[in-house]
């Protein structure tokens, strides 16, 4: 892996941990949406398939130890990250050769809806069934506030990444790259 590529991953997991914890959100009592999602997807859409997994789960991690969480559910969500990330990362590499775009972002939108309940509901709640020991079907039913509003904030972020998608591929990779930087 190039400087240029682990630099650009560590600018979005800074992005992740500051949209997480400056832009709060209030959803529900005592919870907030994670605007970390769009830098995720912002990635999984535009880079390679497995950087929206980096940044979201490292991202996480670091939201945690920063923001003061601690190991409160980090270890669910930092996987369920790498689950959705991927999940997403995979399909939406797949989906973009489609060449009509509104077909991509539905498509796109429903994969989004299934990773996130893979990563959140089942991986999720797996492991923190696991890490507080408790039954799996009340961390289940914990975590679908977060699975609706994370699903939420990534498909909302679906037009973000159709309208950043030439300039970040500009910014990242530039002209040396095959980008050029006169079309429109």
């Amino acid at each position: 892996m190039r400087t240029r590529s682990i630099t650009f991953m560590g600018l979005g997991i800074a992005l992740f941990v500051v949209l997480s914890m400056c832009l709060r959100v209030p959803v529900f009592e005592n919870y907030y949406l994670c605007l970390g999602y769009i830098v995720m997807t912002i990635y999984a859409w535009n880079f390679a398939w497995y950087e929206g997994a980096v940044v979201g789960s490292l991202g996480v991690i670091l939201y945690c130890v920063v923001g003061g969480l601690g190991f409160n559910g980090m270890p669910g969500w930092a996987l369920g990250n790498v689950v959705i990330g991927l999940i997403l990362g995979v399909a939406i590499k797949k989906i973009q050769t489609l060449r009509h775009k509104t077909l991509q972002v539905v498509l796109i939108a429903l994969v989004a809806i299934i990773a996130t309940f893979i990563g959140i509901e089942v991986i999720k709640s797996i492991v923190d069934s696991m890490v507080v020991s408790q039954p799996i079907l009340v961390r289940v039913a914990k975590n679908t506030t977060s699975f609706v509003s994370d699903a939420f904030v990534i498909v909302a972020s679906l037009p973000i990444c159709l309208a950043t998608e030439k300039i970040a591929k500009e910014l990242r990779y530039g002209a040396e790259h095959g980008i050029d930087k006169t079309a429109a």
